[in-house]
């Protein structure tokens, strides 16, 4: 791809994760200019963001969007229509893996374990525990880890109107115990590989949003301090997650890894990431920086990769 084509990155928008987005944003801005293309116009979504892209006339944008409206399929759709190539996945994997049930879906079909959990709606968790304690509550749509709780078993803790303002429908599932991992896969369609698995060690209960992105918060362990039959393992995982999903550019997975009884250990895979983060905190890029992609290389590739359709 010419360096002298106009690139928009996309960042901000009104999801919960915005501040995320807009730090990813400015960073890929940065590496966009310093890896020398000419033209690039950082652009916080609004509602009138058509009207915007309409005027800029890019020949790519850069979708740094997180959470929905974003990440879901519907900025993509957006791109369709306008014809403007953008990077990462297309419509249907980015609404499926933001669909966290019916992603579970797609991953049982081929094969993926996951854990075992059940759609709820928000009247039926706030009469009680949905199931037996310890379990894990998701928001059926939101990334970065916003509104995750865990729920343990000798825990003083019930759900109330005000602290569920997720939605209507929620994701209980079982908890896993063991070891966060997570692997960053690159590419599409044939071309495609597992760029590494990293272990994270977080400070408080769980990885959650501030721990992933406030520094000191979690402890990164690259790569991933596990057997190599195991790291074998969920690399490959990993990769077929990506591509039972139709996922393009990058993408991380997270896992649980439950070796609490010894042997081999068992992965639970929780869900994909079509757009993971590019702030300075961010797993993706570490990743990729260990097997030898630097960020500004990284930021280049997925424009590089940037396509309609898929």
């Amino acid at each position: 791809m010419s360096k002298n084509k106009h690139v928009v990155v996309l960042m901000g928008g009104w999801s919960a994760e915005r501040e995320v987005s807009l730090n990813s944003g400015k960073a890929v801005t940065k590496a966009l200019q310093e890896s020398g293309y000419k033209k690039v116009t950082p652009v916080d979504m609004t509602d009138d963001i058509a009207s915007v892209l309409k005027e800029l006339k890019p020949d790519v944008v850069f979708n740094a969007l997180h959470g929905r409206f974003g990440e879901d399929g519907c900025v993509q759709g957006m791109l369709e229509l306008m014809k403007i190539p953008y990077t990462h996945s297309g419509v249907l994997a980015s609404a499926l893996a933001m669909d966290k049930p019916m992603a579970k879906q797609v991953f049982k079909a081929v094969g993926l374990r996951c854990a075992e959990g059940k759609v709820f709606t928000r009247e039926e968790i706030l009469k009680g525990d949905p199931m037996s304690r310890p379990y894990v509550v998701k928001p059926s749509n939101e990334g970065s880890s916003v509104g995750v709780k865990i729920i343990f078993e000798n825990e003083n803790f019930y759900f109330t109107a005000e602290n569920w303002p997720y939605g209507e429908q929620v994701l209980v599932e079982q908890y896993i115990p063991g070891r966060e991992i997570q692997v960053a896969v690159l590419g599409s369609e044939g071309n495609t590989r597992a760029l590494g698995a990293i272990e994270i060690k977080p400070k408080g209960r769980f990885y959650d949003y501030e721990a992933k992105y406030t520094d000191g918060k979690a402890q990164h362990l690259m790569p991933a301090p596990i057997p190599q039959e195991a790291y074998d393992e969920v690399m490959a995982l990993a990769l077929k997650a990506h591509q039972c999903l139709g996922c393009r550019g990058l993408t991380r997975s997270d896992f649980r890894y439950d070796d609490t009884k010894g042997g081999k250990g068992t992965f639970y895979l929780l869900e994909v990431n079509s757009q993971p983060g590019m702030t300075a905190l961010s797993l993706s890029p570490e990743i990729a920086a260990y097997a030898g992609i630097s960020f500004n290389n990284l930021v280049q590739m997925l424009v590089e990769d940037a396509r309609l359709g898929g």
